[in-house]
């Protein structure tokens, strides 16, 4: 008789649940840190036309050369470095902790943070080390250092700014975890866009650096593309452990039609951050909210009741992302949308508080 699931399977993945995401239909959707905003007519007909060229009865180039050079030249990464592309950033922090887990070895990263960092080390097998944020979501730089001297990681994650709560953290306590670390230090600017800073320009200073981007919150969430920049000798060891033909023909021709046109998402972007102030002010305002400062394209708050809140949201029609628990209680994660969904936000927010 067959062994049932309970039996066969590692009891850490029976532990886990799977990543939820809610049913968005109809929704006024604010959950998922996508950018509110269409491509322009005019690029999507061309966009379609690009994509009707593509031969899809042939296998992607396994390493996107050509995507990787345009990516390199438009996001000025620096000379000498190279890129790995990825399904996603999922994909390549996937890649990166495999490549990574010895028996024994640890991943450290601040938190709360993004749960795939953690939900990956137990995938692989490799020890997590979360270190504890100070109450207004900072990082402690003290307690990190001290954690990395006592634990030694081979790896450390640090969102940049952070998802979920959308604290950039400071320069100078990075550089410090920089030279501190003696493993891989894997800085994740998948909202670098609307934080306006980055450590790319520095990769040849720090040898085990490595930025990680995602094409997702300029615009092209649907085309799943992450890409990686690093020294090549870390570049050549992940690209081992990365599947074949990772990334798609669509997703790489869609990514290099739209990214020769990358100043119109970068316009986008620079509405979304006039957005974002005037959307952190109005939340403030309301009674019995908090709101934490965000370089990112979302805002975390507090009210409350947060499960009450979400709940009362979501029977208006608008979809956020509830984030209450023990680590950020009465916490809920609100996507900067177009002037008119962040108007929706407001008035069904008053109505649920």
């Amino acid at each position: 008789m067959p062994l049932p699931p309970e039996e066969l399977v590692r009891p850490e993945i029976l532990a886990l649940e799977a990543y939820h995401v809610a049913d968005s239909a109809g929704m006024v959707k604010l959950d998922a840190m996508e950018n509110p905003y269409l491509l322009p007519e005019a690029l999507r007909r061309g966009l379609a036309a690009a994509l009707a060229r593509v031969e899809l009865n042939r296998y992607p180039d396994p390493g996107g050369a050509e995507l990787r050079e345009l990516l390199a030249r438009k996001m000025q990464v620096p000379a000498g470095m190279e890129l790995l592309l990825g399904n996603g950033s999922d994909d390549l922090i996937q890649v990166v902790t495999l490549t990574l887990a010895r028996p024994g070895a640890v991943m450290m990263y601040p938190a709360p943070t993004f749960v795939m960092y953690g939900m990956n080390a137990i995938l692989s097998g490799m020890r997590a080390v979360p270190v504890p944020t100070r109450a207004d979501f900072s990082l402690d730089r003290d307690a990190f250092l001290a954690a990395m001297a006592r634990d030694r990681p081979a790896l450390v994650f640090i969102a940049y700014p952070n998802n979920p709560t959308g604290v950039l953290y400071g320069e100078d306590d990075v550089l410090a975890i920089l030279r501190a670390a003696e493993g891989v230090v894997v800085l994740d600017e998948a909202y670098h866009v609307f934080a306006r800073k980055s450590f790319m320009p520095r990769l040849a200073e720090f040898p085990n650096l490595v930025v990680l981007r995602t094409v997702s919150k300029l615009g092209l969430a649907g085309i799943r593309l992450g890409y990686l920049a690093a020294a090549p000798r870390w570049v050549e060891q992940f690209n081992k452990v990365r599947q074949a033909y990772n990334v798609n023909v669509l997703t790489q021709a869609a990514a290099r039609f739209v990214l020769e046109r990358l100043e119109v998402l970068e316009a986008q972007a620079a509405r979304i951050r006039e957005d974002r102030a005037r959307l952190g002010a109005e939340l403030a305002a309301l009674p019995g909210v908090t709101v934490f400062p965000s370089e990112a394209n979302f805002f975390m708050i507090r009210v409350a009741d947060a499960d009450r809140t979400y709940e009362a949201l979501r029977r208006q029609g608008v979809l956020v992302r509830n984030l209450n628990g023990p680590a950020l209680p009465g916490c809920l994660r609100v996507t900067v949308g177009t002037p008119e969904e962040n108007r929706i936000l407001l008035t069904a927010l008053r109505e649920a508080l």
